[in-house]
C-alpha cells in the first residue's frame, strides 16, 4: 500500500477523490458491535432517503398551513432535491478535506437542526431556505453511509454490509408516502420534519460512541471554487428544469428552455474543467474504470425507471381507482416485503454466481412485472395491484446488492469515497429524469386515449339518454360519460407506460454485461485494510 506521503501526490490524491492516508489501525468491527454499528449507519441512509418523499403526498397540508398555492408549495420539494443533488457528489472531496466520520456527524447535526428548523417554519421562504439546509446536509450522509460500512465491515462481508445499505434504499422510498400521509392527516405537517429529530439525535450519539477511531486522515486540499461553482449552477439549473417543466409546458416556456440551454452549457464547462483541475471537486475521473462506469449506467436507468412507477402507481390508483392515500400506500407497501426478506440472501448468492448474472436477472425481472401491470384495468382488484408489487421486491434486493458490489469494487481503494458519492449522484438525478419524463408521458398519453376514445364511442347518444332516463340531467349524462372515457384512456395510457418501462428495464439489465467480470468482494474504501 502506497505511503501517506505518496498519497498527497497530486497524481494520487484529486480533491474529489475522498483519498485518505492508509491506515495502520484495524477499523473493522466483529460480534454484536458490527451488528449494532450496521444497524446505526443503515438508520442514518434510510431517514434521509425517507425525506426525500415524506413530503410528496403532503405538500396540499403544508400549502395549506402556510397560505400559499400547491404549485408554490411544490418548491418544498424541489429545494430539498437540487441541494441534495449538488451536494452528493461532493462527497469525496469533503471526505478527504475533513475526514470520513467528522464529515458523516457534521452532516448528520446539520440535517438533524435543519429538520427542526422546517417544523417551526412560519413562512414559505423559511421553509424553502431550512429545505435547502437540509438537503445539502443529507447528501452526503447517502454515500457516506457506504463508505462507513464497507469501513467496520471485515472485506469478506462487505458484500452484507451493501445488502443491508440496499434495504434502506428500497424500503426509505414506500415509506415515506406512507407515513407523510398518515402524519398529516392525523397530527400535522410539521410533524414529517420534527420526527427527524429525536432519530437523528439517537444516531448521532451512537456513532460518536461506536465509531470511535475510524476517522481518516484530513489531507488539506485548495479548494475547487471554479468547479463548485459550476456544478452549483448545472445541477440547479437542470434539477429546476425537471421539477418545473410539466407546470410550464416543458420547451413552449422561454424559462424552462433558458434553464435547459445553461444545464447543457455549463455542465459541458464543468466536465472539461473537472477533467483538467489538478484537484478537482468532483473527480470524474473514475468513469475511466469500465466495471464502474457500466454498473452506474445499469443502475441509473433501472432505479430510475423503479422509482418512477414508485410514483405513478399511487397516483393511479388514487384518481382512477378509487383509493384512498392509505389504501394506495398499502398496496405500494408490499414491495418492501420480498426485498427485506431477500437481501440477507444475495451475499451467499454472490459467491456461487458472477455478480453481473444476478445483476441481469434482478433488473430483468423488475421488467417481467412492469410487464405484467400492462395487464391492468379498471377492474383490477387490490391484489392483482399488490402481487406484482410483491414480487419485484426480489428483484430490487437482487440487482442493488451486486450492482453495488461491481461499482465500487472497480475503483481504486483511494477513490471508493468520491465512487460512492458519483453513484448516488446518478440514482439521485435518475430518479428525477425519469419521474418528470414517466409523468409528462402519462398525462400526455391520458389525454391523447381519452380524445381518441371520444371519436370512437359507440351510440354515445343512447347511452346519454339510458342515463337520463335513470333520471340523470343532461349535463350530468355527459358529465358521466366524459368521465368513463377519461379513466379508460388513464388506464389505457398506463398500460403503455408500463410497457416502456418494461422496455427500459430489459436494456438495463443487458447493459451490465459491458461490465468486466468482477473480483471476488468489494475492495474496503479510502485507507482500508
Amino acid at each position: 500500500m502506497a505511503s501517506a506521503a505518496a498519497s498527497r501526490r497530486p497524481g494520487n490524491s484529486g480533491g474529489g477523490s475522498g483519498a485518505a492516508p492508509p491506515r495502520t489501525d484495524d477499523t473493522t468491527f466483529s460480534g454484536m458491535k458490527l451488528l449494532i454499528a450496521g444497524f446505526v449507519l443503515a438508520m442514518a441512509n434510510f431517514v434521509v432517503v425517507l425525506d426525500t418523499t415524506i413530503a410528496n403526498v403532503s405538500v396540499p397540508h403544508i400549502a395549506g398551513g402556510l397560505a400559499v398555492s400547491n404549485q408554490s408549495g411544490t418548491w418544498v420539494i424541489t429545494s430539498y432535491s437540487v441541494a441534495e443533488a449538488i451536494c452528493v457528489p461532493l462527497t469525496g472531496w469533503l471526505a478527504s478535506r475533513f475526514g470520513i466520520l467528522r464529515t458523516f456527524l457534521c452532516a448528520l447535526a446539520g440535517f438533524g437542526i435543519f429538520s427542526a428548523l422546517c417544523g417551526f417554519a412560519s413562512s414559505l421562504g423559511m421553509l424553502v431556505a431550512f429545505r435547502l439546509g437540509q438537503g445539502f446536509c443529507g447528501g452526503p450522509l447517502m454515500p457516506l453511509t457506504q463508505t462507513l460500512l464497507l469501513r467496520i465491515f471485515p472485506k469478506p462481508l462487505h458484500s452484507r454490509a451493501m445488502a443491508l445499505w440496499a434495504m434502506t434504499v428500497v424500503v426509505a422510498p414506500i415509506g415515506g408516502p406512507i407515513l407523510g400521509g398518515y402524519i398529516s392527516d392525523n397530527w400535522s405537517w410539521e410533524w414529517i420534519f420534527f420526527i427527524n429529530v429525536p432519530i437523528v439525535a439517537a444516531i448521532f450519539f451512537a456513532v460518536t460512541v461506536l465509531l470511535r477511531g475510524v476517522e481518516t486522515p484530513k489531507i488539506k486540499l485548495p479548494i475547487d471554487l471554479m468547479g463548485l461553482a459550476l456544478l452549483v449552477v448545472w445541477v440547479g439549473s437542470f434539477q429546476m428544469m425537471l421539477d418545473l417543466g410539466r407546470e410550464e409546458d416543458w420547451f413552449a416556456s422561454t424559462e424552462i428552455v433558458m434553464l435547459a440551454v445553461t444545464a447543457a452549457v455549463v455542465f459541458a464547462v464543468f466536465v472539461i474543467w473537472e477533467l483538467t483541475a489538478e484537484h478537482p471537486i468532483v473527480d470524474i475521473k473514475v468513469f475511466r474504470h469500465r466495471g464502474f462506469s457500466a454498473a452506474v449506467l445499469a443502475m441509473t436507468i433501472a432505479f430510475g425507471t423503479y422509482f418512477a412507477t414508485v410514483v405513478i402507481i399511487p397516483q393511479y390508483l388514487q384518481t382512477s381507482m378509487g383509493y384512498t392515500a392509505t389504501q394506495a400506500g398499502f398496496t405500494m407497501a408490499f414491495s418492501g416485503v420480498l426485498a427485506v426478506i431477500v437481501s440477507p440472501i444475495v451475499p451467499k448468492l454472490m459467491q456461487k454466481f458472477d455478480p453481473r448474472l444476478l445483476v441481469f436477472i434482478g433488473i430483468a425481472w423488475i421488467g417481467v412485472c412492469a410487464f405484467v401491470r400492462v395487464a391492468w384495468s379498471t377492474d383490477t382488484t387490490f391484489w392483482k395491484f399488490a402481487l406484482p408489487q410483491l414480487l419485484q421486491g426480489a428483484g430490487v434486493s437482487l440487482f442493488m446488492v451486486p450492482l453495488t458490489t461491481i461499482s465500487l469494487g472497480s475503483v481504486k481503494p483511494s477513490e471508493t469515497a468520491s465512487a460512492a458519492g458519483i453513484a448516488n449522484f446518478g440514482r439521485t438525478l435518475a430518479t428525477a429524469i425519469a419521474t418528470a419524463l414517466i409523468t409528462t408521458l402519462w398525462s400526455n398519453m391520458s389525454i391523447r386515449n381519452g380524445a381518441d376514445l371520444s371519436a370512437n364511442l359507440n351510440d354515445a347518444q343512447g347511452t346519454s339518454d339510458s342515463l337520463q332516463n335513470a333520471g340523470m340531467s343532461v349535463e350530468q349524462a355527459r358529465g358521466t360519460i366524459a368521465q368513463l372515457v377519461s379513466l379508460q384512456g388513464t388506464s389505457t395510457a398506463t398500460s403503455h407506460l408500463f410497457a416502456l418501462c418494461g422496455i427500459a428495464l430489459m436494456l438495463a439489465a443487458s447493459v451490465i454485461w459491458l461490465a468486466p467480470r468482477p473480483k471476488t468482494g468489494v475492495r474496503p474504501p479510502a485507507g482500508a485494510h
